[in-house]
């Protein structure tokens, strides 16, 4: 290729008329954006030898992102002629994400970004103040953005400096933070590979591969045991298995390590300490439904177990212990919508995150047009124990009629946040006295979200019913991811789904009228005071019936919620944190 006179991206064909019949004059310039060359050579000193392939396109831009602080209009022209992609393409993905800096003209952003995160927990815990002081105190360097949940709602407010997080943020941690301009680096895990294995971690994993036990044991397994996905919809996982087993081959597995509901932190916390327990249930599953390729999804927001997981994974392949499976690692860019396993499997792809139309569902026609298994991280951290203890073993724990255990995020009003494994079926007030040192003094139970923004707000008339799959939903909610945020009589509700609903707002990927336009048009209104309950009722039923995906149909979970189980707010004018 010639470095001096590059191909242009819009060719050079013929344009614009010469009057009465004349014949048509070639452009004095050619059409379309031009390759710049300095950015040309740029991006190819950034990608070197890597393919050029259309699903590394979110790959290939975290790396200008990375390198540069931000992506100019003329790198994303030469990154489109690198890959041989439209322009339209590259850009429509690059200008989806969050954590993608596009700059069309004009100066970059400055050199150093910190995101401080609103999200419920946070902002109980003075995020707003955060965003209001931090500008001012850290000068015109430094680019103070609002962001959405973190997964460190147990260390809340929480703030990115760069990418690495500022747990309990405040004014001092956040200056000396920005003036030393930290870089994220692999997590050192609680057990490491070494460790894991010395304590008998992949002996199963080596029966497996050797035959001593079958695809049809690990199945029977599960199922005996009644594990379902823990990352919210809670489908039987034996029967998942069965379905993509069904599919002709070859199959694929996707990962999903992007839980981004806010109050969510449980799979960093078990990523954190014991990734190779992880890593195994992984490796069985592959191994179930013949998955030559495994992808695993991780979100952004957490670069330094990304970083962590390259480097185990690469252990174990190193150790032999995967042949029948290679792991892909992907990572996220700051959407919340690839939570959602068919936006997950776009973005894979390179794409924007788009949830698919179903049918056909995943199992059938999933990543790259092939049948896919897709879980969630925490389901996958159990498979070795329900598979070595027996399922007896997780079907003895539970409460009130309900098996196995769950983890729960427990964050807001309560002395002790963080993951507590406890007993399915377990209540409100049973996680708050028992797992979670009590309410904060000076504090009472006001209210309670069981399942993160999606799963609804509760009053503590139900703080004595049990949380489980099912168990919520006659009351208009769900536990979903098991999320619970602890809320008390110094927060107002109203204050509270407005906060939850400006989440849906910006976090919407905008391919459905109701979902889009519905959440901009519930800000406002909600907003404005007093409520409008009949007309507010009435956009919350469009949104639920008509939106494409779990976004906009639980969007207004929230704000029925309050209408339902907190009139008395109503009358009250807008509190703040």
């Amino acid at each position: 290729m010639n470095m001096h006179n590059p191909p242009q991206t819009g060719g050079t064909g013929h344009g614009g008329g010469s009057g009465k019949g004349g014949r048509r004059k070639s452009p004095r310039t050619p059409k379309g954006r031009q390759i710049d060359n300095q950015a040309l050579a740029e991006v190819q000193a950034l990608l070197i030898d890597k393919p050029r392939r259309r699903d590394l396109l979110i790959e290939h831009l975290h790396l200008i992102q990375d390198h540069y602080g931000y992506i100019s209009a003329p790198h994303l022209t030469a990154l489109a002629f690198e890959m041989k992609m439209a322009m339209a393409e590259v850009y429509e993905v690059a200008t989806f994400y969050a954590h993608f800096d596009v700059v069309k003209e004009g100066p970059p952003p400055p050199p150093l970004t910190i995101r401080v995160c609103d999200s419920l927990s946070c902002a109980m815990a003075g995020a707003e103040n955060l965003l209001a002081s931090l500008p001012e105190a850290l000068g015109p360097n430094v680019r103070v953005v609002r962001a959405p949940c973190m997964g460190a709602c147990d260390h809340a407010p929480v703030a990115a400096v760069g990418h690495v997080q500022t747990f309990n943020a405040n004014i001092e941690n956040l200056t000396a933070a920005a003036a030393a301009k930290p870089h994220a680096h692999a997590w050192h895990p609680e057990t490491g590979f070494d460790a894991y294995k010395n304590a008998g971690g992949y002996a199963l994993l080596q029966d497996v591969l050797a035959e001593k036990k079958t695809r049809d044991d690990l199945i029977k397994g599960v199922s005996d045991a009644g594990l379902r996905g823990l990352g919210g919809a809670g489908f039987p996982t034996g029967r998942k298995w069965t379905l993509v087993r069904a599919e002709p081959a070859p199959r694929l597995f996707a990962v999903n390590c992007d839980e981004g509901e806010p109050g969510t932190f449980k799979d960093r916390y078990y990523l954190e300490r014991d990734p190779h327990r992880f890593i195994e249930g992984m490796l069985l599953a592959a191994y179930v439904v013949e998955a030559a390729d495994t992808y695993l999804y991780v979100r952004d927001e957490y670069p330094e177990i990304r970083l962590m997981l390259l480097e185990e994974i690469a252990k174990v392949e190193q150790a032999g212990l995967m042949p029948h499976t290679k792991v892909h690692i992907r990572r996220g860019a700051g959407a919340y919508i690839c939570g959602e396993e068919s936006a997950m499997i776009e973005s894979i792809e390179g794409k924007r995150g788009l949830p698919r139309h179903r049918p056909p569902y995943l199992a059938q026609v999933g990543l790259f047009g092939r049948p896919t298994l897709e879980q969630n991280v925490e389901t996958l951290y159990w498979l070795r124990d329900i598979i070595e203890r027996g399922p007896e073993w997780f079907t003895s724990q539970g409460r009130r009629d309900k098996k196995g255990f769950r983890s729960f995020s427990v964050s807001g009003r309560v002395k002790n946040p963080g993951v507590k494994l406890a007993p399915a079926g377990v209540t409100i007030n049973e996680l708050i006295n028992e797992y979670s040192g009590g309410m904060l003094d000076g504090h009472t139970l006001k209210g309670f979200l069981p399942g993160g923004a999606s799963g609804g707000i509760f009053s503590p008339k139900l703080a004595d019913h049990p949380l489980d799959f099912g168990t919520l939903e006659p009351h208009g909610g769900f536990v979903g991811s098991h999320a619970v945020v602890i809320l008390s009589d110094e927060d107002d509700m109203k204050a509270v789904a407005l906060n939850l609903i400006k989440f849906f707002e910006d976090e919407s990927c905008g391919q459905c009228t109701p979902c889009r336009a519905g959440t901009e048009k519930a800000v406002k209104l909600m907003q404005q005071g007093p409520w409008n309950v009949e007309l507010l009722t009435e956009l919350a039923t469009l949104m639920r019936d008509a939106s494409i995906c779990g976004l906009g149909q639980a969007a207004p979970n929230p704000l029925l919620s309050v209408l339902t189980y907190f009139p008395e707010d109503l009358t009250k004018p807008m509190g703040k944190w």
